[in-house]
């Protein structure tokens, strides 16, 4: 990889594909969390096992993928936290809502390419404070990876050595 990520592993279990993709748009845009519990609750699970046995390493902390704070008032919730409070209250692992936040407002990243995207999140995100050695991303799902690859360049930038991203699915291919 010429760029390779900030982060040093993944664990996305699902593609974002029928019907994962219906249940996850309805769980984040129309505030149907009756559709994201039961993935929620699977991919808890997994991770259970995983971390049992040894697959991925336990984080220090979960760290929610921060939301533009209009995006969260109009959504009513940011479902990255929400993962991640769900996760971390089954999994005994802390949960740092405030570690990381957006310092500006962006497009919506739905509509744009790879590179496009890397380049409307360049400086978005700032740590608010101390950052342990290892820690854990929480997102719903990863498409090209850019919001992964910029926030875990900027907590590792403020001292976080193994970052891994976790999240629900990612986008085929």
């Amino acid at each position: 990889m010429k760029h390779p990520p900030a982060f040093s592993s993944s664990f996305i279990p699902w593609r974002y594909q029928y019907p994962l993709d219906g249940m996850i748009s309805r769980y984040k845009y129309n505030g149907q969390r009756k559709f994201g519990r039961p993935l929620i609750a699977d991919f808890t699970n997994l991770l259970e096992n995983a971390l049992h046995d040894g697959t991925v390493a336990v984080p220090e902390v979960l760290v929610p993928a921060p939301m533009d704070p209009l995006r969260r008032w109009q959504r009513g919730f940011n479902q990255a936290q929400d993962i991640a409070e769900t996760i971390g209250g089954d999994l005994n692992i802390p949960v740092a809502t405030g570690l990381a936040r957006r310092v500006r407002r962006v497009r919506s990243q739905r509509t744009l390419n790879r590179e496009a995207r890397l380049l409307n999140l360049r400086g978005v995100f700032e740590v608010t404070s101390a950052v342990p050695e290892r820690v854990a991303i929480v997102d719903d799902v990863v498409t090209t990876g850019a919001t992964a690859r910029v926030l875990a360049s900027a907590l590792r930038e403020a001292g976080a050595r193994e970052i891994q991203v976790w999240a629900l699915a990612r986008t085929p291919g």
